[in-house]
């Protein structure tokens, strides 16, 4: 940001280098005069009186008009040699808490910027010193031709100039109250409340100049040829002839605008995430989702082993089973041809018993293993008896 002013702030003993920026910008549309007929633009020119002629900028100078009509030239120079302490310097009489300062007394912001490295560190000690202490720096300075009283604040990390109007430039408010005797009751005063609670706090970042807007879109619409916009219908007023009823109507006013501001965000919510990106897996692990897991297939594969081994195992045994029933058969003559019979009986029961079920076959196999063995033990003891 340009500079229009440099100086120092006077702090105690202490001298502060500063540049003065301006802290505000106007964004005000200008218009231009022109002439109707023929559309020519009216200028300002500055005539000299005595020669009747148009006076260059470089032959322009400023001084103080007297009484009787005399111009007293005063050059820059003068200015510059002012005998006060405030010429070239923004000298810091005191410091006050915040709200001791009315807001009537508020004129132009600047900011103040260190002047080179060595204004680094007073810069910010003034500037810990005024966040600390939570008071304002109240200060005299001269610009553009006067003094002037000023504010110093911090905002965030930088410093802060108010311009201050003199307090005999601030009018009083004479006559401007009513001059009738009025009384607010209790009720009225909890309606405001309530409306002022409904309405509720904004964010200065939020508010924008709509009345520029509209400007600019009566602008465009003439430039381009077209017709400007219409205007809404302004809303229809009258006398307050119930302020119970205005103030209540108000408060659901209110609140339904809210309602309606808390719905349309929820839709916008809801459609920002309905517009959402959805983004396709790879082919590659799709194809690896949708096919099986081999161990799966291992796991099958496995359990097919096992039962066939379970089989096996089951004829093993059923085979070894049936061996010791023909040895017993063999041993034995008291049994005969009828327990040959009955061994291959056994065995082929065995055999198809196995065939259906495994495990089942196994268990039985085991059991007529047994018991084919013990039969020989109780034939033998029988021989022994005779």
């Amino acid at each position: 940001m340009r500079s229009i002013w440099n100086g120092a702030i006077s702090f105690g003993l202490v001298s502060i280098p500063i540049k003065l920026v301006n802290a505000t910008e106007s964004h005000s549309i200008s218009f231009r005069q022109f002439h109707t007929e023929d559309g020519g633009r009216i200028r300002y020119r500055k005539i000299c009186e005595l020669e009747d002629r148009e006076v260059p900028s470089a032959e322009i100078g400023k001084g103080y008009e007297d009484t009787d009509g005399t111009i007293i030239p005063i050059t820059d120079e003068d200015l510059s040699h002012l005998p006060i302490p405030t010429a070239r310097t923004i000298e810091i009489v005191a410091f006050v808490p915040a709200d001791r300062i009315d807001p009537l007394h508020l004129e132009s912001a600047y900011y103040l910027a260190a002047s080179g490295a060595p204004a680094a560190k007073p810069y910010t000690l003034l500037r810990e010193a005024l966040k600390r202490s939570n008071k304002v720096a109240i200060a005299k300075f001269a610009l553009r031709g006067r003094e002037r009283l000023g504010m110093l604040r911090v905002v965030e990390d930088a410093i802060a100039l108010h311009g201050l109007l003199w307090p005999d430039e601030v009018r009083a408010p004479e006559g401007v109250a009513p001059d009738t005797e009025v009384t607010v009751n209790d009720k009225e005063l909890d309606l405001a409340d309530a409306l002022m609670d409904t309405l509720g706090e904004v964010d200065m970042a939020d508010l924008h100049d709509e009345y520029r807007e509209a400007l600019e879109q009566v602008i465009a619409a003439k430039a381009a040829g077209e017709a400007p916009p219409e205007s809404p219908e302004p809303a229809t007023g009258g006398k307050v002839l119930d302020l119970m009823a205005a103030l209540e109507k108000s408060v659901r006013a209110a609140r339904e605008s809210r309602a309606g501001e808390a719905r349309g965000a929820a839709e916008e919510t809801a459609e920002e995430t309905a517009d959402a990106e959805v983004r396709e897996l790879p082919t590659a692990r799709r194809t690896a989702r949708s096919q099986p897991k081999e161990t799966g297939g291992k796991k099958s594969t496995t359990a097919a082993k096992r039962a066939s081994g379970t089989s096996t195992t089951a004829r093993k045994s059923t085979s070894k089973s049936a061996q010791p029933t023909k040895r017993t058969a063999a041993k034995s003559p008291a049994a005969g041809t009828t327990s040959k019979s009955t061994a291959r009986t056994t065995a082929r029961t065995t055999a198809k018993r196995t065939a259906k079920t495994p495990a089942e076959s196994s268990a039985k196999a085991t059991d007529k293993s047994t018991a084919g063995k013990s039969a020989p033990r109780k034939t033998t003891a029988r021989k022994r008896t005779a």
